[in-house]
């Protein structure tokens, strides 16, 4: 009878370990009772193209176009009036002169740089031989000439006996051209000039202010 009841006893716990088994292997109902859909599976993320960010290229520097504010004029033959002051003496068959242009005009002009010089026959000849060479020992300077105010240069003439070879032509003086400028002033003062070419007798220095 007792054996019976151990027998008895195995297969219920047997059975009862058995569905407690199954239950545990089988899906667990949902809170609602109803089976619950399997969990969504999110897609993964698509790679983005990384975004190129290219720095926008340099714009190129403006140009100015607004006209700069208008300044003095440069001084022009038309307005200006030429002679030469002859103190300066002469040596070893060179004279030193200074060349002074004077604004003859009603209003300011700027006078830089270098007279073109040359002999000439006369007012309205053209030049002789080769034009003044620039001596480039003084140095460039802008100057602006108040009306009747005056600037100034060094002109070095060399005698033209001083050369074997020059070809003697008498010339009635110096055709001026200021700087930048095209039109010429006539200075009355003969001198000997060498025809051909080669023979260097002027020198002239940039302007100075008095």
């Amino acid at each position: 009878m007792w054996t019976q009841r151990i027998k008895t006893g195995l297969v219920t716990t047997t059975a009862a370990a058995s569905l407690l088994l199954l239950a545990a292997c089988g899906p667990s109902p949902s809170p609602s009772g109803t089976s619950s859909a399997p969990p969504a599976t999110s897609a993964p993320p698509t790679s983005a193209t990384p975004s190129t960010t290219t720095s926008p290229s340099p714009s190129p520097s403006a140009t100015a176009t607004s006209a700069a504010p208008a300044g003095t004029a440069l001084c022009k033959a038309a307005s200006l009036t030429a002679t030469t002051d002859s103190t300066g003496g002469g040596a070893a068959g060179s004279i030193y002169e200074k060349l002074i242009l004077t604004n003859s005009g009603a209003a300011p002009c700027v006078l830089e740089g270098f007279a073109g010089v040359s002999l000439t026959a006369d007012a309205n000849g053209a030049p002789i031989g080769e034009p003044a060479t620039r001596e480039t020992t003084t140095p460039v300077t802008r100057i602006e000439l108040a009306p009747g105010k005056s600037a100034w240069a060094e002109l070095r003439y060399t005698q033209a006996g001083n050369y074997g070879d020059c070809t003697k032509v008498p010339a009635a003086g110096y055709r001026i051209y200021p700087p930048e400028d095209t039109a010429s002033l006539f200075i009355a003062e003969p001198h000997d000039a060498c025809s051909n070419a080669g023979i260097k007798l002027l020198t002239i220095t940039a302007f100075q202010a008095v």
